[in-house]
């Protein structure tokens, strides 16, 4: 049996244009095409972009779910894999569903709506895995990734554990600031970017521009802009605004 682009679309959700996108880069060719030029789709190629949504779920790029995918004869063992790292994924997901309930219960107790102490601040970033940004980084930033990775290889568990909880502290000293009406020019503001300047330069050292681009990329990147907000509505962009201050007025 075979179904038209169109209703494949409709059954997956996918759109023809992004089909046809998969089909040109060789991701999904359809089963055949037909007099009117329309594709065609089968069992073997459904199953073949139920496995592409699997793996775009868990943030492979097409250039690597072709290579996954091209390396693959039994789509059985291929599932079974994937199912694994759903697996793993819904328990993570679990692990970070309860750090936000943890986080609302602990503000609620305090009567406050974003500005309750937090016991332990370093339990507001459990379930968080910092290696999905690695590759991003190592491309974007090869350079400095190397030598980011080199001082990161030298750390303890437990020196790990003390930089979670010191750059938490500080974010949170930054929303208590921002919350005060601080302006991001402010000797208390500038004094806490100062800090988290030398806290970047432990892993690799940015010139003006870079330290104002890293700002941004804390309010552009969706990733980056949460974790800040998970503290305090708008700090991703109080951050952006103190680092690019601190950029123009003591990195030129």
């Amino acid at each position: 049996m075979s179904w038209s682009i169109a209703e494949v679309a409709r059954m997956s959700g996918v759109s023809s244009r992004t089909l046809r996108h998969y089909h040109q880069i060789g991701l999904l060719p359809p089963a055949h095409l037909g007099a009117n030029g329309y594709r065609y789709y089968q069992q073997a190629e459904l199953l073949r972009l139920q496995q592409i949504l699997l793996l775009r779920e868990l943030g492979l790029g097409l250039a690597d779910i072709a290579e996954i995918l091209d390396r693959q004869l039994d789509p059985v063992p291929a599932l079974r894999e994937h199912h694994q790292r759903l697996l793993r994924e819904r328990d993570r997901l679990t692990v970070l569903a309860r750090t936000v309930a943890r986080t609302i219960d602990q503000l609620q107790a305090e009567g406050n709506s974003g500005m309750a102490q937090i016991n332990r601040p370093e339990n507001l970033f459990e379930g968080f895995d910092p290696s999905a940004y690695e590759d991003e980084a190592r491309q974007r930033w090869p350079r400095e990734y190397e030598q980011s990775r080199g001082f990161a290889e030298g750390l303890t568990a437990q020196d790990t554990e003390r930089l979670q909880q010191d750059m938490t502290a500080a974010m949170i000293r930054m929303a208590e600031l921002m919350a005060a009406g601080e302006p991001v020019d402010s000797p208390a503001v500038q004094a806490e970017i100062d800090a988290a300047y030398e806290g970047v330069c432990r892993f690799w050292t940015p010139d003006a521009a870079a330290f104002k681009g890293l700002g941004r990329m804390y309010v552009e990147d969706e990733r980056f802009k949460a974790t800040y907000d998970r503290i305090a509505d708008g700090l991703a962009e109080f951050y952006r605004d103190a680092m690019a201050c601190y950029a123009d007025t003591t990195l030129r």
